[in-house]
């Protein structure tokens, strides 16, 4: 379900002198003067620095911690625009909606592919420099067929995967009946052949739970991998959707009950926290603790969009988890990257620190990952590996 973006590295690199490596693996091991030897883009060799083998070249880390690269399992990087306004209206006290949906499809409509490309290029190379190796984004911003059929092709080409949103809000002025046989039907048709999953926004002010369960039946017919945008502003079906459809991951999940913290913890659907945009709608941090100590899998994305959370800083995102969201550093570094590579389906490939996983690589500039709740907000990424090749 994942695109292959080519790259070049060398044959084989040792990283050496790593003073923390937090593996992320079933033990979560916490390596201390450790190595990691690359070879063809994969972990070849994990050891004591001391012992690590000869490769063709070699990169010191001089002490600093080294974890996986972060999996950002949720963005909608595809817009132009800008909605400040609507963010300082809402810091002012304007309740938070979906329609604001409506101004960035405007604007992004009106955008060529040119412009739109180096926007979304920028924004993944944004993310790169924070540490995201492996990133999803969606369509959603077009919401007719030629608009998102565009959208799904530039992200294609940026993206590691990328989700189909037709169903992210019915377009102002049009019919909601004609609209979702649109996304069923020609939209779906049309981006196909460029995306691997498809969401829905069922939500108050979106689609509700009857056209939700269609929307997913289609993509799921035409053999796209499920999500749902659920549980956001209130409390709602999405998260009882999503687990009875199958769904790889239900997003948002602020507003949960016993028995859609119940249904997550007996399911495979993963539970993903988007604390960035909790902070920025002022709605309450989703319940990641809860859904912890009752055993569901839980992640955390950005979710960087123009309206609610125009970031994609996954630093910020663990360091929130840790001093707001209660959860332990373990906790949230698992739930930054195996969390977000289960939600996409790829954690054979990404998410943890181990041999014959890709060689994507997150190096702090600091001497432990606990830094990243312990100085919040402060540029740590001193460098970045994806496939072994070194591109921060």
């Amino acid at each position: 379900m994942t695109r292959t973006h080519a790259s070049t590295s060398p044959a084989s690199t040792v990283i050496t002198g790593i003073g923390e490596l937090t593996t992320v693996d079933t033990e979560h091991r916490v390596l201390h003067d450790a190595a990691v030897v690359i070879d063809d883009g994969r972990i070849a060799w994990i050891g004591p620095s001391a012992q690590a083998p000869a490769a063709d070249t070699s990169y010191d880390a001089e002490g600093r911690a080294v974890l996986p690269g972060w999996v950002d399992s949720h963005t909608h990087l595809v817009f132009a625009g800008d909605r400040g306004a609507e963010f300082e209206a809402r810091m002012a006290g304007q309740q938070y909606s979906a329609g604001g949906i409506g101004v960035t499809m405007s604007a992004t409509r009106e955008t060529d592919d040119a412009v739109l490309a180096s926007l979304l290029a920028a924004r993944v190379g944004d993310a790169r420099r924070g540490g995201t190796t492996f990133l999803e984004t969606k369509t959603g911003y077009g919401l007719s067929v030629e608009e998102e059929q565009r959208h799904a092709r530039l992200a294609e080409q940026a993206a590691d995967v990328v989700t189909f949103l037709g169903a992210h809000l019915v377009p102002p002025g049009a019919d909601a009946d004609e609209y979702l046989d649109l996304v069923c039907g020609p939209m779906l048709e049309a981006v196909a052949e460029h995306v691997q999953w498809a969401d829905v926004f069922c939500e108050r002010g979106a689609f509700d739970v009857d056209a939700s369960r269609r929307v997913l039946q289609a993509c799921r017919d035409a053999g796209l991998g499920l999500r749902v945008h659920g549980n956001q502003l209130g409390p709602g079906p999405g998260v009882k959707l999503a687990v009875e459809m199958g769904a790889a991951s239900v997003d948002h999940v602020n507003h949960l009950d016993d028995a859609d913290v119940a249904a997550l913890a007996d399911s495979e659907t993963v539970a993903t926290c988007l604390p960035a945009c909790d902070l920025s709608t002022r709605q309450p941090l989703a319940p990641g603790r809860r859904l912890l100590d009752a055993g569901a899998e839980v992640a955390l994305a950005s979710n960087c969009n123009p309206g609610t959370s125009y970031t994609t800083a996954m630093g910020f995102c663990v360091a929130t988890a840790v001093l707001q969201m209660e959860l332990t550093l373990k906790e949230a570094l698992r739930a930054a990257t195996m969390g977000g590579a289960r939600a996409l389906r790829v954690e054979d490939e990404v998410g943890s620190v181990e041999v014959g996983k890709r060689a994507d690589l997150h190096v702090l500039d600091a001497p432990a990952a606990i830094h990243l709740a312990y100085r919040p907000g402060m540029p740590l990424t001193h460098a970045v590996f994806k496939d072994g090749r070194r591109e921060v």
